[in-house]
């Protein structure tokens, strides 16, 4: 009984809230423009959106140093150096993201990069936060290839980010990746990893710069030279990024299926605001829709008001109640969340924590033993949300398995905070991935739900939803006092709550916030990152979940990057997570390098 009012409890989570919000609904307004909005709906492309925490960016931000340091935290030390070096040659951190960023599309060619697109929230003392989307759409024709792929926007990104907010240069912050790809680096234990799994053999078929002399992939140690790609990122810096859309560059691209040039030559990145919702003492900013970071709120809020910081970590509350969480989380991007150029998304109900708290209710009620007759006669189907038109998750006893993405996260010395997602969607791009320039392309179009929700078809120019969520948290006075994101996949929004349930609940340092074992609730299998204590083996059993073992250095629970500011102090934390080759440096800022 106890397993029918777990699974009746968090269905009926995402049940009370889809129930209480109009269904998503066509915009009435052709794509590329904003759309409108609904009752109970917010659309965060508007720079007059309602979203609390994240107000219009219009503020010019206050000049003065606030911090003794400047920090980069990334998925790959080579690309951390990239991004310290900026800021030693007097770079913000919007350079120092954006030097970043290429840098990883170096090191992490599987993960990021020119083919792909992404999310950025900006943030620091006297900035009204702003984010900007520059994810791929789906191409003029309305068609999705078999590939996946969609127009790439990492540059057009990456170029709107320097321009807007940088100070250096634009072939400056480029020169360091392209010194890495040239030059090339060691070859890292996860990349040989990928090279050899995760569509990486079929991927770099072909490509003998990713294979040793006797035809084998590269192994840990090997040196990676990216010639094709060193000389890619030349033009950009010597002729733009204008080239990428509409010069040569977007004539190569125009060889692959799903490209055109009149695609290519209309692509724009968006300028947003982001999310944002009360959490704990804070306010949490994430990544506007089509990307979760509603739900990722909307988790966060019903995890205090389930009472999580009453339970230990790892404890059978504490999984219990984190679970519960994630399923009504789920089920919202599943079903509520789309791009909100075309569908309406009712982003403030989310991240309203009055709302969630009576979920919150409902679901301790029911958990508790309450008649739950109602949700589980003849006409009700378990897992399915009504109204939702489909399950709540995927088939029961899928095994929960690693999606990818790589974040950066960046603070200089006058508190300016950006936190970044950059990625090609699966590992390589997918198991047909597109290779052109040095670069592989990304498969984000087979993130549209055909089948499960009206409100993420796809169009001409769409965005699909996603799991990304760059995500930042800021004190009582508006300034950024943390950030983070991660790579994962499908567990990013999940991974993200553990880490700040534990940092801003829990009275957990970032480093022990960050190495807490992590669980994900999928489908009835719970995967662990270690053996279930005997009180947690007989919740599992309670529950008649199925328990999947996974080690701490496999890809599934995601790398957080991310880096804390004291203001009362001038100092900065960072955190490794040692689950993949992240690393975080640390420096004073009136000082050429330095190493936390």
């Amino acid at each position: 009984m106890k397993s029918i009012a777990f699974r009746t409890a968090s269905a009926v989570a995402a049940a009370l809230l889809m129930t209480s919000c109009s269904a998503p609904s066509p915009v009435p307004s052709p794509a590329g423009e904003a759309g409108g909005t609904g009752s109970g709906a917010s659309d965060s492309r508007t720079p007059d959106a309602p979203s609390s925490g994240a107000t219009s960016p219009t503020t010019e931000p206050e000049p003065g140093q606030q911090l003794q340091q400047h920090a980069v935290a990334a998925a790959h030390p080579e690309a951390v150096e990239a991004g310290m070096d900026i800021l030693a040659q007097g770079g913000n951190a919007a350079d120092a993201a954006v030097a970043t960023a290429f840098a990883v599309a170096v090191v992490e060619p599987y993960a990021s990069g020119i083919g792909g697109g992404g999310s950025v929230i900006l943030a620091g003392p006297g900035r009204e936060p702003v984010s900007y989307d520059y994810r791929e759409v789906v191409a003029q024709d309305g068609r999705i290839p078999d590939s996946g792929t969609g127009v790439p926007g990492f540059v057009a990104g990456l170029a709107e980010l320097h321009a807007e907010h940088g100070d250096l240069d634009w072939d400056q912050v480029l020169e360091p990746a392209i010194g890495l790809a040239g030059d090339g680096f060691p070859v890292s234990e996860f990349l040989a990893q990928r090279l050899r799994s995760d569509f990486g053999p079929a991927s770099i078929e072909g490509l003998n710069h990713y294979h040793d002399a006797s035809g084998e992939p590269l192994a840990a140690g090997d040196r990676l030279v990216q010639r094709d790609l060193a000389q890619t990122m030349t033009t950009l810096a010597q002729e733009g990024p204008e080239v990428f859309y509409t010069g040569s560059l977007a004539q190569e691209l125009t060889s692959v299926d799903g490209l055109d040039a009149a695609s290519l030559a209309a692509y724009e990145s968006e300028q947003v605001v982001p999310v944002g919702g009360n959490f704990g003492d804070y306010e949490v900013l994430s990544a506007a829709p089509p990307l979760p970071g509603a739900a990722l709120v909307q988790q966060l809020q019903l995890a205090e008001a389930l009472g999580i910081d009453g339970h230990e970590p790892g404890s059978p509350g504490y999984v219990d109640r984190l679970s519960e969480a994630w399923i009504a989380a789920e089920g919202s991007v599943k079903h509520l969340i789309g791009d909100p150029d075309f569908v309406d998304v009712p982003v403030d109900r989310l991240t309203d924590p009055e709302a969630n708290a009576r979920i919150a209710e409902q679901v301790n009620l029911l958990a508790g033993g309450a008649d739950v007759g109602a949700f589980t006669g003849p006409d009700a189907r378990e897992g399915a949300v009504p109204g939702a038109g489909g399950a709540l998750v995927q088939a029961a006893g899928q095994p929960v398995t690693a999606g990818n993405t790589t974040h950066l996260t960046v603070v200089d010395q006058d508190g300016f905070t950006v936190s970044m997602t950059n990625t090609l969607t699966s590992f390589w791009g997918g198991s047909e991935s597109e290779y052109v320039g040095g670069f592989f392309l990304n498969n984000q179009l087979s993130r549209f739900a055909t089948e499960e929700s009206e409100a993420n078809q796809p169009e001409p120019g769409r965005k699909s939803v996603s799991w990304s969520a760059p995500s930042m948290v800021l004190d009582d006075q508006g300034r950024p006092v943390l950030g983070l994101g991660s790579p994962g996949g499908h567990q990013i929004p999940n991974i993200l709550t553990g880490v700040l349930v534990a940092w801003g609940l829990q009275g957990a340092t970032l480093q022990e916030a960050v190495d807490a074992p992590r669980f994900h609730l999928q489908d009835g299998v719970l995967a662990v990152e270690e053996e279930p204590s005997p009180e947690l083996a007989e919740l599992i059993t309670a529950r008649d979940w199925e328990l999947q073992r996974t080690e701490r250095d496999q890809a599934i629970f995601g790398s957080v990057q991310a880096l804390e500011i004291d203001y009362e102090t001038g100092q900065i934390t960072g955190a490794r997570d040692s689950r993949r080759e992240a690393d975080v440096a640390i420096a004073d800022a009136d000082s050429p390098s330095g190493a936390e």
